[in-house]
């Protein structure tokens, strides 16, 4: 039984995958905090064990029990105010502790969650960016599978994120919900999909080189207008009195926007993957488990 030690348990990305693993009979130890919210993994926390790195010694994870791999997802996304320096310190310099323990206690594996944003898009994307490339140049030492994310959604999602916000304005029944024209095109992806994709370059591991980058996405752009618009009609289905509007063009796009996000699946597709979830299907499964 391989032995995989997974960070940003308790978020969303990181809570479906702990489901995955246990589910696929992975032995699974978890990183946190003594103050995270475990409500997404409550259900689970019997299975697995659990190191609060705000307490212990993160070595003290890899000490009682050999470490095939590290899935690692957590992560700073900077959206509550955190300064530069606590974006980085989270992205960046955890990350590497974590990389230099996982390398001292020889880890065969280590699988990080990237993002597809631009480089200097943001405190986020720059410190994510600069994580990967010293991934790349310690791959001499520890094998690296670096998956990089497009636009993910589903259930148990955090409220701050627009999907989950969109849904969370059409429950309160607004009288609008303000928006931009939505032209941008982005790569929405079920979290389904992309757990799958972390399970097929898990099982894959041994046919990959020490350093792989994959871009998980559908391969298929959309308008945010489409994708609004779609979620939008299968909410009414489902709520018929619902009365909201949706306000495109209410609001200008934020500077820097991001107009068109550029993905290539073609290495994951390699691998025998495939988005098996459309939108019409995520969208649908996500608002019958909210409603």
């Amino acid at each position: 039984m391989q032995h995989i030690l997974l960070t940003g348990a308790t978020g969303f990305l990181g809570s479906h995958l702990l489901e995955a693993l246990l589910g696929r009979g992975y032995s699974v130890t978890i990183l946190k905090r003594s103050t995270s919210d475990t409500w997404r993994i409550n259900h689970l926390l019997a299975q697995v064990r659990a190191f609060d790195i705000d307490l212990v010694p993160l070595d003290e994870a890899f000490k009682e029990k050999n470490v095939d791999a590290v899935f690692h997802t957590a992560c700073t996304y900077g959206r509550h105010g955190q300064a530069a320096n606590e974006v980085v310190e989270t992205n960046l310099l955890f990350g590497l502790k974590l990389l230099d323990v996982a390398t001292a206690y020889n880890t065969k594996a280590f699988f990080n969650t990237d993002t597809l944003l631009p480089k200097y898009l943001n405190a986020y994307s720059l410190s994510k960016r600069h994580f990967s490339e010293w991934l790349k140049q310690r791959s001499d030492k520890i094998q690296v599978i670096n998956l990089k994310l497009e636009h993910m959604y589903g259930p148990g999602d955090d409220q701050t994120k627009f999907v989950p916000w969109l849904i969370n304005q059409l429950q309160r029944n607004v009288e609008r919900i303000p928006l931009t024209e939505g032209k941008q095109l982005r790569d929405f992806i079920y979290i389904d999909d992309v757990i799958s994709a972390y399970m097929l370059t898990l099982e894959k591991r041994m046919q990959l080189p020490r350093f792989s980058e994959f871009d998980v996405g559908t391969g298929n752009l959309i308008s945010v207008r489409e994708f609004v618009t779609t979620l939008y009609e299968i909410y009414q289905q489902l709520n018929p009195n619902s009365k909201t509007l949706l306000g495109f063009g209410d609001i200008p796009l934020r500077d820097g926007e991001m107009m068109k996000v550029e993905v290539n699946n073609a290495a994951l597709k390699g691998l025998g993957w495939d988005s098996a979830v459309s939108q019409n299907q995520g969208l649908s499964r996500l608002l019958k488990v909210i409603a």
